[in-house]
């Protein structure tokens, strides 16, 4: 990636549905070539794909959660993430380092449907021995923005 491309990723992060014509005007590039450049960004993996970012609260999902799980062993995991991946009300699921295995951020509408997607959907899969819930209260920082490093955005 060299510095045109890491402009075009930092302003697509933020303006998502800014024209090629725009792109180009501020990469002192034609909107033809812009586009080529993004497509080779989506080819090469950098650029995973577009989407809208909704208020998930305008949506009826009011409860945020962080779900920790722990598996009986490693010969589980399949299990587990093909169920994960199911599931619309899981956003998130990293693979963590401590005394959980995975770390699942959820979203539902009311404590009810939490604890079904805990009691049920989660701990129903085999292999689950544990699992630690936490609600959000209240959020003060998300986002989909992903900093690139200091080195290719000043370059």
């Amino acid at each position: 990636m060299d510095a045109i491309d890491s402009m075009l990723v930092e302003v697509l992060q933020v303006r998502g549905r800014e024209s090629w014509a725009k792109l180009g005007e501020a990469a002192n590039l034609t909107g033809p070539a812009v586009a080529e450049r993004v497509r080779r960004l989506e080819d090469d993996g950098v650029i995973r794909g577009f989407c809208a970012l909704v208020d998930p609260e305008a949506l009826g999902a009011n409860l945020t959660a962080f779900v920790s799980v722990t598996l009986e062993g490693a010969d589980h995991r399949a299990a587990f993430l093909a169920r994960v991946q199911a599931l619309g009300e899981v956003q998130e699921c990293h693979h963590v380092t401590g005394d959980d295995d995975y770390l699942l951020k959820v979203r539902c509408r009311t404590t009810r449907d939490l604890d079904r997607l805990i009691s049920r959907d989660i701990k129903g899969v085999r292999g689950v021995t544990r699992t630690r819930t936490t609600i959000a209260l209240a959020t003060a920082k998300e986002t989909a923005r992903v900093a690139l490093p200091r080195e290719a955005a000043a370059s």
